[in-house]
């Protein structure tokens, strides 16, 4: 079909993202907005705009009738769902295309099987990717029988939300006094972020990397990989510092990893752009399927910089019908990338959220080495309703040495007034030497070196 006008269901950062490319490709764009951002740079950026509902998430941008009725009335040809809200929802995708508009991103079907945690584990087995050893599921007030799959599970162990995503509704247990307070207040979390209160336990690795696969599937048993992420500095669960491609892999590992994340993109028959993570073990170098994320992640900007891919061209292209395959031997890489994500918080009081005006913002110079992803300007406002992030800044180099010091150089330039924010964090991690030395694992801040 034909896509000339595509409606971003989203806001921030990812909404200004995804109009960059539809400006490039001459397609016009429709902006949602809430009372809250009404004079948000996504807003200024579109080609039109149209307001959903209140400032709560739950009373706008997670409103599938609002926005569909704004594709409709904006005469949208399809609808871009970027990353968080709707946009694994499964129901929303099934919406939008019995409407008659294009969906760019995977099959609802898809979505949901892999947005189901424990489906998308049996998935993984299926296509002989290794799991960590996990449990049955425990719906919301159902404790019966946790104990015993604990002691199955083994100590220190997860307790993961089976619908949850991006470490939200995750907890670890590291003995049985506390088990059962954190199932309940994982159930609790979960049912308010996805209204789904099921959970699993699944085996912590303590000394572990998150390494991740960015694939792209045709959506005919066939699809391509565009190389690993390392996503293994995290606070809460959370990224916070993505670096492509993943250092000190051995590669029998790293070829293993692309192949299992190939193998359930034919087992799923998977359409578009997607992403397959995995714990890595450092002590056995074995590495395990944790989820498949059905849409474009944050971190996406690291693979495009080492591959000179625009990743949101390709979905759009393939929703239009007019996506030409490549040939994995096509997708080539170039040096190393290194993305950060500054956000409105207080990394001394735990990263809370730290809301605010942004009375002044001066941002590095962009060139061929860097690249700055933001939804915010001078005098815009960090609202306590949604993520407050503010920017992602992404470097390159012709190694991982020369992405971390070009990084240096650019937190060092950038400059922001008005909330908390982690800037200052994140300058100290970039002058560890720990962290110059070596990928850190997971336990990176936790263990404190940076300080």
């Amino acid at each position: 079909m034909s896509i000339n006008k595509i409606l971003i269901a989203n806001r921030g950062e990812i909404a200004c993202r995804i109009m960059r490319t539809c400006k490039a490709l001459g397609i016009a764009t429709v902006a949602v907005y809430s009372d809250a951002d009404a004079e948000a740079m996504h807003v200024a950026m579109a080609d039109e705009a149209i307001p959903i509902g209140l400032a709560p998430a739950a009373k706008s941008y997670l409103v599938q009738e609002n926005l569909l009725r704004a594709a409709m009335d904006s005469g949208a040809d399809a609808v871009h769902p970027g990353y968080g809200f709707l946009a694994e929802n499964p129901r929303f995708a099934e919406a939008v295309e019995a409407a008659g508009l294009a969906w760019i991103g995977p099959r609802a079907k898809t979505i949901e099987d892999m947005g189901d945690k424990e489906r998308a584990r049996d998935i993984a087995k299926a296509s002989h990717v290794t799991i960590l050893p996990g449990s049955p599921r425990f719906p919301m007030g159902d404790l019966s029988g946790v104990e015993r799959a604990a002691e199955v599970v083994g100590y220190p162990l997860l307790v993961k939300a089976a619908a949850g995503g991006g470490g939200i509704g995750m907890r670890m247990v590291e003995n049985a006094e506390t088990l059962r307070t954190q199932v309940e207040s994982t159930q609790t979390q979960a049912q308010r972020s996805f209204g789904d209160g099921t959970v699993y336990l699944e085996t912590f690795i303590p000394n572990a990397r998150h390494i991740e696969v960015q694939v792209f599937g045709f959506g005919d048993g066939d699809g391509v990989h565009l190389y690993d992420r390392d996503c293994s500095v995290q606070r809460r669960f959370q990224k916070i510092i993505e670096e492509a491609p993943a250092a000190s892999i051995p590669e029998g590992e790293r070829r293993a990893m692309r192949d299992a994340a190939l193998e359930l993109v034919r087992h799923e028959r998977y359409r578009g752009a997607g992403t397959v993570e995995f714990i890595y073990d450092c002590d056995t170098d074995h590495f395990y399927f944790l989820e498949m994320n059905t849409r474009i992640q944050v971190e996406h900007a690291v693979t495009e910089m080492i591959t000179g891919i625009d990743l949101v061209a390709w979905q759009i292209a393939l929703a239009a019908g007019t996506f030409e395959p490549p040939a994995q031997s096509d997708i080539g890489t170039d040096g190393n990338a290194i993305e950060c994500r500054i956000y409105a918080e207080r990394p001394e009081k735990n990263f809370l959220p730290s809301p605010g005006q942004i009375t002044r913002v001066k941002l590095p110079q962009i060139s061929d080495t860097l690249r700055i992803d933001t939804g915010i300007r001078e005098g815009d406002k960090i609202t306590p309703y949604y993520d407050p992030m503010i920017s992602k800044l992404i470097t390159m180099g012709v190694d991982r040495q020369a992405a971390i010091e070009a990084m240096s150089a650019a937190l060092d330039e950038f400059e922001i007034e008005g909330p908390s924010t982690n800037v200052d964090f994140l300058r100290s991690v970039f002058r560890d030497p720990n962290f110059r030395a070596a990928p850190p694992t997971t336990g990176y801040i936790a263990a404190g070196t940076y300080k």
